[in-house]
């Protein structure tokens, strides 16, 4: 018999699964969430919120010593990145431990341990204090997952490391290679690079940040050279040989064996899901042919007394898409009307310039049979981005001439992250790109690139050259 009963489970406190159990209590439910390491999973302690505080660092070392370039000289600046990772790691445990309160005010009961199930009525939680049994009416999997190793690659949490060890070094690499040119090996290459690090990057496909519009990849990759980054494309990593000094990185390119040398190597390929261990089969619960747990709309699996939600279900892997999912998996296990019904999800990329997209992109666009008008509005005649010296950048709307409707809002430039839920609120409303054109933008401002891209789009741009638009249609 379960030493303990409630009405709703939750396994995992990441950002979908804290969420869902707040909301569980909300909704009147007595709620438990299992956590077998620490209360905001990868996202805030790991992921999301390190990175980015790192990013900010690595910014602002990178902008104190090029403010000569508007006449403010910086002697003597230097990095003191021990204490830079202290701060960082000051700012975790504050959102962490906010997240702790919150749970304690809602009345939700965080269990430490790893959790299996014996039925889908039944987990079993092991930690170091022994094991013991939990019943509920309902559970949500909200495991999250973890970083793909590779053959040749195996992690040794030192050497050969994951973004986790990565966020963590108190020294700045002298080299470094970077396998994967994705958003978090790009994201993090581009901190170590201005950090003072030679960084190579190696990726299998033919671009950088693959599936990303190639117009906003091209500014990315531009800015990357400009720091010394070496990028290789179409390069398969073959393995790492210790070596005096650190190790050879092995890779092939146009058919053709190459090296070089790095003291780390940063394994950055993707994530799979965290399903192994939790006994799924048991609860009625099969998993994908990718390893991902298939659910409906309103997140629930097969097994009618389980939901599942965040990066065990499938991509995109993002912490506000599970952090949405977990509110309906609550909202549907309290029996409200409530499914994941998002037209727009947006994503964010914290590169340098930042990328950000929502809806489709021009290429989605013409391959779904739209009649596309694509309007473009560049940072190097923005007021704004010219006052504050960030001129590298691009506004992109993507819309459908027959109807008007806004299809998709593309950003690579300072300040894109902040940009891109105007373009997730108008699609998600349905507006169409006159709407962005007509409304009003305050001056000078990044935003107001978003209404020039939609008149450019329109054809009565005011702040650069109209394109025709039969050259625009092709």
């Amino acid at each position: 018999m379960a030493e303990r009963t409630y009405d709703a489970v939750v396994i995992g406190a990441g950002p979908g699964g804290y969420v869902a159990a707040i909301r569980l209590a909300q909704l009147g439910k007595k709620t438990a969430v299992v956590e077998k390491e620490k209360v905001g999973g990868v996202c805030l302690n790991w992921g999301c919120i390190p990175s980015k505080a790192l990013i900010h660092a690595a910014s602002f070392y990178d902008e104190v010593r090029r403010a000569g370039e508007i006449g403010i000289a910086a002697k003597g600046v230097a990095v003191d990145f021990a204490k830079t990772q202290a701060w960082k790691d000051g700012v975790v445990k504050r959102l962490t431990d906010g997240i702790g309160q919150l749970l304690k005010e809602n009345k939700v009961d965080v269990v430490a341990g790893s959790a299996s199930f014996r039925s889908a009525a039944e987990i079993e939680v092991v930690s170091s204090a022994g094991r013991q049994a939990i019943a509920a009416g309902a559970f949500i999997v909200a495991t999250g997952g973890r970083p793909i190793e590779i053959p040749g690659f195996p992690f040794d949490g030192k050497t050969v490391v994951t973004s986790k060890e990565a966020l963590g070094w108190t020294e700045v690499p002298e080299r470094l290679v970077v396998i994967g040119g994705g958003v978090i090996g790009l994201e993090l290459g581009t901190v170590y690079a201005k950090l003072g690090a030679k960084v190579t990057v190696i990726e299998l496909m033919d671009q950088l940040l693959p599936g990303v519009d190639p117009d906003l990849v091209k500014i990315v990759a531009r800015e990357l050279k400009k720091r010394g980054v070496e990028v290789f494309l179409k390069a398969k990593a073959l393995g790492a040989l210790k070596v005096k000094g650190g190790v050879a990185v092995d890779f092939e390119i146009g058919g053709k064996k190459e090296s070089v040398d790095a003291d780390k190597v940063l394994v950055a390929v993707g994530i799979r899901p965290n399903t192994e261990g939790l006994a799924l089969e048991k609860a009625g619960v099969a998993l994908s042919p990718k390893g991902f747990i298939p659910v409906n709309e309103r997140l629930q699996t097969k097994s009618p007394s389980i939901w599942a939600i965040g990066d065990v279900i499938g991509p995109p892997l993002l912490a506000h898409k599970a952090s949405k999912e977990g509110v309906i998996a609550a909202e549907v296990i309290a029996k409200q009307e409530s499914r994941l019904d998002v037209r727009a999800m947006p994503a964010v990329i914290f590169t340098d310039p930042e990328v950000a997209t929502v809806g489709l992109s021009e290429a989605q666009a013409r391959a779904g049979g739209h009649d596309v008008q694509v309007g473009n509005f560049p940072y190097r005649v923005s007021g704004r981005a010219l006052s504050i010296n960030k001129t590298e950048g691009v506004v992109k709307v993507v819309g459908d001439r027959k109807t008007g409707r806004l299809l998709g809002l593309h950003v690579c430039a300072a300040a894109a992250s902040d940009l891109v839920s105007e373009g997730a609120l108008a699609i998600e409303m349905g507006a169409t790109v006159e709407d962005l054109a007509l409304t009003v933008h305050p001056h000078p401002t990044f935003s107001e690139g978003i209404m020039e891209a939609a008149e450019a789009a329109l054809g009565h741009a005011i702040h650069m050259i109209n394109k025709p638009i039969a050259a625009a249609r092709g």
